[in-house]
């Protein structure tokens, strides 16, 4: 947003213009006065979208600038940031349509919280409702880490969501790893170390940013960081991800815990993911029988079948007898495929979006967001980059 700010004090100028840095879109200071008789005076000549306002030195008798700054701008929206309550000062201001008003010092929080409810109110952002999913092994080495990174970035690529994965693996989590060679600046660790500061723009900053539409919050590089996480921690990471996410992704891991725990309490769907094995049916029914006994609802709950091959001998209705829970989704045993991208640390469909491993990807998608392969542009015309009439 391109921004037009009224102080004289060079320190908040220079806060509020690192904390705009931070947000996405980036805020824009594009002008600067140093009064609100100044702002009145020297009008600026490409209209700002948002003024922001440090009242801070205005005086009583200067009130009727307010409204005289509102109607040289019509269309922007105002921020009122001041360090005592100024009654004749805010009364102008609540005329004048000024609906934020922040106090000094400023809050961080408090200003990014401002922001959000600009941007949606101007369109530029939307908020969300986003949907939180739980992908949990069943057995280790099952795949459940490469699936819930690959599917993040084919809701992206394909979906056109935007999604975010948070890696909940307590020790040694690698999610990013799987399909980024960028090192986290920050990880999970570090934002529940940092709780107070939560919002949307600061959980964007804190990400790997593995394309414009997906983003991951990787899990603590050091083990003994995961002593400071605590429940609350995830719930308000969570909070704040769903106001701002088409789809928050959970690779919780093998761990049941405290952490797990209160993630999986507020998932809205739980995907067990393992292979059609008998150690991996035998540990998908204690996972399941604990899910009972937690309370959790068994329509919440969906397999996925990761490297399956068909004409085995365990078949699928088998194991939804044994475990009492449908299968959702088949992932094949396209090694190659699979094993090029954990190598170079790319995702599956920027390897190749023909493999067998992308086609799965592409339907499970469609079902996550019951989007049609044969609506215009579908999944597939993405997938494959061209339309059925080039065959």
């Amino acid at each position: 947003m391109k921004t037009l700010i009224i102080s004289k004090d060079s320190l908040l100028h220079a806060e509020i213009a690192a904390q705009g840095s931070a947000r996405l879109p980036t805020l824009q200071l594009t002008s600067s006065r140093k009064s609100l008789k100044e702002a009145v005076d020297r009008i600026v000549p490409d209209a700002p979208e948002l003024v922001i306002l440090d009242a801070s030195d205005v005086e009583p008798a200067e009130a009727d600038l307010v409204d005289r700054l509102a109607r040289l701008y019509p269309n922007a929206s105002f921020i009122l940031l001041t360090r005592e309550p100024q009654q004749e000062l805010l009364i102008h201001a609540m005329r004048a349509g000024m609906r934020e008003v922040l106090q000094l010092p400023l809050v961080h929080r408090a200003f990014h919280e401002a922001m959000d409810r600009i941007e949606i109110e101007a369109g530029i952002t939307r908020q969300r409702d986003g949907r939180v999913l739980a992908f949990i092994a069943c057995k280790g080495g099952s795949g459940a880490t490469f699936l819930s990174t690959n599917l993040g970035h084919a809701l992206a690529a394909l979906g056109e969501k935007k999604t975010l994965l948070i890696d909940l693996h307590g020790q040694f989590g690698d999610a990013a790893l799987y399909v980024s060679d960028q090192k986290p600046s920050m990880t999970l660790s570090d934002v529940c170390a940092q709780i107070a500061r939560m919002d949307g723009a600061f959980l964007e900053s804190c990400l790997v940013h593995v394309a414009p539409n997906y983003g991951i919050l990787a899990a603590a590089d050091d083990p003994n960081h995961a002593v400071e996480m605590k429940p609350e921690h995830i719930e308000a990471i969570l909070r704040v991800a769903r106001q701002h996410f088409d789809y928050i992704l959970l690779d919780v891991g093998r761990q049941i815990d405290a952490i797990s725990l209160r993630a999986l309490d507020t998932a809205d769907a739980i995907y067990p993911v393992l292979q059609l094995a008998l150690p991996d049916i035998r540990d998908g029914r204690r996972l399941l029988d604990i899910f009972r006994s937690l309370g959790y609802p068994i329509e919440r709950t969906r397999l996925i079948v990761n490297r399956y091959e068909k004409g085995g001998k365990l078949r699928l209705a088998d194991l939804e007898q044994a475990l009492g829970a449908p299968v959702l989704h088949t992932m094949p045993n396209d090694y190659l495929a699979v094993t090029d991208s954990v190598n170079q640390g790319v995702p599956a469909l920027e390897i190749s979006r023909t493999s067998l491993i992308a086609r799965s990807l592409a339907e499970l998608v469609e079902m996550l967001t019951s989007r049609r392969v044969h609506e215009s542009k579908g999944l597939f015309d993405r997938l494959f980059g061209r339309s059925e009439t080039e065959h």
